[in-house]
């Protein structure tokens, strides 16, 4: 899985951020606060991706920070100007239908998870993200 640089800024005098990803120019995001932020930014770049291949366009390959730092042409601007964290997002393909699978779980761990949530399969997916380091 590709990862590409993302900047987080936080919005002055607002808990808010906005997400830019220098390696693809237009593609922005933003959340009320920085977990959905990053969600956003993941649902961002798989969007934007999707786009670009429909239309026939490069998928540009991650460049480094160094590499942003010395070609893109608004790192001055954002370094000078911006409050902002550097993160990387994973690219993942955009959210697809659900598959029914059939899985094994031990009786007293599944007993805890019944007392916690109404949706095993909800809770599943998100425990599945997060060890995945998949924030969406």
């Amino acid at each position: 899985m590709q990862k590409y640089i993302a900047l987080f800024e936080e919005v002055k005098g607002k808990e808010s951020y906005g997400v830019v990803f220098p390696d693809f120019p237009g593609c922005i995001s933003a959340g009320d606060t920085f977990e959905e932020a990053m969600q956003m930014a993941h649902e961002a770049l798989a969007g934007h991706v999707n786009l670009l291949k429909a239309e026939g366009g490069k998928i540009p390959a991650p460049r480094t920070l160094d590499q942003i730092k010395n070609t893109w042409e608004d790192w001055k601007e954002w370094e000078d100007n911006y409050d902002f964290v550097v993160g990387y997002v994973t690219l993942l393909p955009l959210k697809t239908s659900a598959k029914r699978v059939n899985i094994m779980l031990d009786e007293t761990l599944l007993a805890q998870i019944d007392r916690v949530t109404k949706n095993r399969s909800s809770f599943l997916a998100e425990a599945a993200r997060r060890m995945l380091g998949i924030m969406f």
